[in-house]
């Protein structure tokens, strides 16, 4: 594993990309050993860092759980990511386009934990019954690294490419409609540019959650009751530019809307 110097000096750069609005060079070209372990601790720094200066953590989110998310990334596996409540929109916001880089949007959900879950051996009907309520979200992507070539290594050190959430629609209970066949209408300016169904996310957007749980243990962590966390895009990521304007429909589930400035 890489040594504390190093994965301090990681972060460091990824600070100063976010700051910059810029990105750096593939980590698997600089550092050829680095491993997955290390990539979590570089995003273990990064949130450390965050709550160090008063950032307060809401929640995580996973990436990488849908075909069309792997096949637009070339990568296999999930990750995670930590949210904070700074990064968290309401339905109809205006965001500003400039404090991102390589800005894409996808179609996701989010659950709110009433209770704890503590892994390993967290079961579907174990996130479930700790499930307060389902509610449809946007993630907002952001890259503080090159993305072509990039591995899973580059992207969880990205604190998995998370820019921000965009929260909205209408919360159900997880008993309240099949949460498999949520589907969503994506458009850009009035243009349909995708469609999906929460299925895609692991056949269940719950299986998500198990999936983080399970791996938070690994890693001597748990989620807590009252955390936020985004299942999944169940999209493509959707490129946006200053003036667009996002509108998601979920159905009976309702819309979100935000624009870009």
């Amino acid at each position: 594993m890489l040594d504390e110097t190093t994965i301090a000096a990681i972060a460091d750069d990824l600070a100063n990309a976010e700051k910059n609005r810029s990105k750096i060079g593939l980590l698997t070209a600089k550092y050829p050993d680095m491993t997955v372990e290390d990539s979590y601790a570089v995003q273990d720094e990064w949130r450390r860092r965050g709550e160090a200066s008063g950032r307060r953590l809401i929640g995580h989110k996973i990436g990488l759980t849908s075909k069309p998310m792997q096949q637009a990334t070339g990568i296999s596996e999930p990750d995670y990511g930590a949210i904070f409540a700074d990064q968290v929109y309401d339905t109809g916001s205006v965001i500003d386009h400039s404090q991102y880089s390589g800005v894409r949007v996808e179609v996701e959900l989010a659950f709110v934990l009433k209770d704890e879950l503590r892994g390993p051996d967290i079961s579907l009907i174990d996130v479930l019954r700790a499930t307060e309520y389902v509610v449809p979200a946007l993630e907002v992507l952001s890259s503080r690294i090159e993305m072509e070539g990039r591995t899973i290594v580059d992207t969880i050190s990205d604190n998995a490419a998370l820019g921000a959430m965009v929260l909205g629609g209408r919360p159900v209970a997880v008993d309240a409609v099949d949460l498999r066949r949520v589907g969503a209408l994506l458009y850009r300016n009035e243009s349909i540019e995708d469609s999906g169904l929460a299925a895609a996310v692991l056949d269940h957007p719950a299986r998500g959650i198990v999936w983080l749980a399970n791996k938070l243990a690994e890693h001597g962590d748990v989620l807590q009751a009252g955390e936020t966390v985004l299942a999944g895009s169940f999209t493509r990521p959707m490129w946006v530019s200053p003036g667009d304007t996002v509108h998601a429909d979920y159905g009976d589930l309702g819309v979100i809307t935000c624009r870009f400035k």
